[in-house]
């Protein structure tokens, strides 16, 4: 059997997409009021003595990177890529699946609608 356990952050941030179409709302700058859901997890026999597939604690962490690094920034001037929902929840689950190796989807929302997944 395997569990997940889920935890979401949030930021704002602006960005601005490269490669649309001349007059995309995308392409101009803008910006997003963002939710990240870090999804974390482990089969039954992998549960730490006390019955967690991690602390919610031990994710701290994250929170105080993501406060440091893209809240109230320029996306485009942190990451490397067209920063996309997609491309964000692919770039964050590669940056932190070397601390947290349970690590199994992150979920980035820019809208209350929509989400984009990456999910190795």
């Amino acid at each position: 059997m395997t569990f997940r356990i889920t935890k979401k952050f949030e930021f704002s941030a602006s960005h601005q997409l490269s490669g649309l179409p001349a007059g995309h709302q995308c392409a101009r700058l803008h910006g997003h009021n963002y939710v990240v859901e870090l999804e974390l997890s482990a089969i039954d026999e992998l549960l730490g003595e006390v019955g967690f597939v991690r602390d919610y604690g031990d994710l701290s962490s994250f929170k105080k990177w993501i406060d440091e690094t893209v809240d109230h920034r320029h996306l485009n001037d942190v990451v490397e890529e067209n920063p996309t929902a997609e491309n964000l929840a692919r770039w964050l689950f590669f940056r932190w699946r070397g601390d947290f190796p349970e690590l199994s989807s992150v979920r980035v929302s820019e809208t209350p609608k929509t989400w984009a997944e990456y999910r190795p």
